[in-house]
């Protein structure tokens, strides 16, 4: 074989095993497996020196200053070991066993939503499109006094938890907000097929 075509070679054994290595998102699960968990805590744990942290779980809204937060079980821990790690800590196992009771069966949607006046989310009410089917949720907390930014409008964050026996870890949903006369005032997509 001639000088080129080992390049050939090793180019394509490295491209192979490259594709063969790349963690791939398998969805969102919403009762981890002891592999997820570990997993979720080695991530976290490397987190500390990425700047990407948590990408796969923020969805910026059609609305400038708008975004939801999805938070998974496997986001949960992956979290709670990250601020363990700069703690210079190790997540026990109670602390994990007691995290994860709390947050599995559930998919939590932290929203920042954009009003005009200091109390415009109060009323708001959330569900989770999934085709013709509208999901509520089991616990809504819309934030009752913004925070005022400074070109006069207000930021609120809300928090919106759904049981996750209606969803499908590969689900495509719409987070669709409304007021209190029922009229959509922010929507998002939400991938869960993109996310742990």
């Amino acid at each position: 074989m001639k000088r080129s075509g080992w390049w050939c070679v090793v180019v394509l054994a490295v491209g192979l095993a490259v594709t063969v290595v790349r963690p791939v998102a398998a969805a969102a699960s919403f009762t981890l497996t002891p592999r997820e968990r570990d997993e979720a805590i080695q991530m976290g744990k490397r987190s500390i020196i990425s700047e990407d942290f948590g990408r796969e779980w923020k969805i910026s809204g059609d609305t400038p200053g708008q975004a939801v937060l999805v938070v998974t079980p496997f986001h949960r821990l992956a979290l709670a070991a990250r601020n363990s790690a700069f703690k210079e800590q190790e997540l026990k196992g109670k602390e994990i066993d007691n995290l994860l009771k709390e947050q599995e069966g559930t998919l939590t949607l932290w929203a920042t939503l954009r009003g005009g006046k200091i109390d415009f989310a109060r009323f708001y009410s959330p569900v989770l499109v999934s085709g013709p089917q509208e999901i509520k949720p089991s616990f809504t907390q819309n934030e009752r006094t913004a925070r005022r930014e400074d070109d006069g409008t207000y930021t609120a964050q809300c928090m919106y938890v759904f049981r996750a026996e209606q969803l499908k870890p590969h689900d495509k949903l719409t987070l669709l907000v409304r007021d209190a006369e029922g009229r959509p005032v922010a929507k998002f997509a939400v991938d869960l097929s993109t996310m742990r």
